[in-house]
């Protein structure tokens, strides 16, 4: 597979790593007047090529009651074996977090999670997509004895280079096992993102580490699950999320 190739899905937006260090958003919303600002490294090796965000910002901010605004800036990088190294800056991505429902002991809570991709990488060096990529999506919450678990659903509508809509199913799953650490488990399902690719299903093992109630250690690890060498033989998520 050429590097063009096995980067497209590499690169793809997929969940966007909405709820970091996972590619499943969560519901929360950051409460008015403070922000969480997180900086990070994440890869993905399909193919003979390896690619992602060598490292990026993420901001959240909490503008009104409900309502948060996210942005994120990737340094992106691609290497393979055949085409050599690619380093620069990647697509934009701005988000939009509101909550619909808040969670009750009966009730999940609801928020809309839609997210635009701007295209400010340089898609021919395959650092970005080359167009404007709008995701549609809900993600909704439950916590039972301790174990919270989240999902997301949604639609890209992709206007990239043969680029196609597609559907994205996130499924995650933590629990806190000791003051400092939380740990969990995802599955995650996106349908082909342009012509020629596949199907991608996969899953990340992962959690935080709480250092104190303004600062967290993130991280992750997973592959894929089906079409695995051309989606997603091996992925890593590492970050630092400080919250003011």
């Amino acid at each position: 597979m050429g590097r063009t190739a096995a980067l497209a899905c590499a690169l793809a937006p997929a969940l966007a790593y909405g709820g970091a260090p996972f590619q499943t958003d969560d519901p929360s919303v950051v409460a008015a007047g403070h922000a969480e600002i997180l900086v990070f490294h994440q890869s993905t090796l399909a193919g003979d090529a390896r690619g992602g965000t060598l490292a990026g910002l993420e901001v959240h901010f909490g503008v009104v009651e409900r309502l948060e605004i996210d942005v994120t800036a990737p340094l992106a990088f691609v290497r393979s074996s055949a085409g050599g190294s690619s380093y620069g800056y990647g697509d934009t991505t701005l988000g939009v977090k509101y909550r619909l429902l808040d969670e009750t002991d009966t009730v999940p809570a609801v928020s809309a999670v839609p997210k635009l991709v701007v295209p400010t990488g340089r898609a021919g060096r395959d650092l970005g997509a080359g167009g404007a990529q709008v995701l549609l999506a809900l993600s909704v919450q439950k916590s039972v004895a301790g174990v919270q678990s989240y999902a997301t659903a949604g639609y890209w509508l992709n206007r990239a280079p043969r680029g196609r809509d597609y559907a994205v199913l996130g499924w995650q799953v933590q629990r806190p096992v000791s003051e400092h650490w939380t740990l969990g488990v995802e599955a995650f399902l996106a349908a082909p993102p342009s012509d020629g690719q596949a199907t991608s299903t996969g899953f990340n093992i992962g959690g935080y580490y709480t250092i104190d109630e303004h600062n967290q250690l993130l991280f992750s690890a997973g592959r894929g699950l089906r079409n695995v060498e051309q989606t997603d033989r091996a992925s890593v998520y590492l970050g630092y999320q400080a919250s003011f």
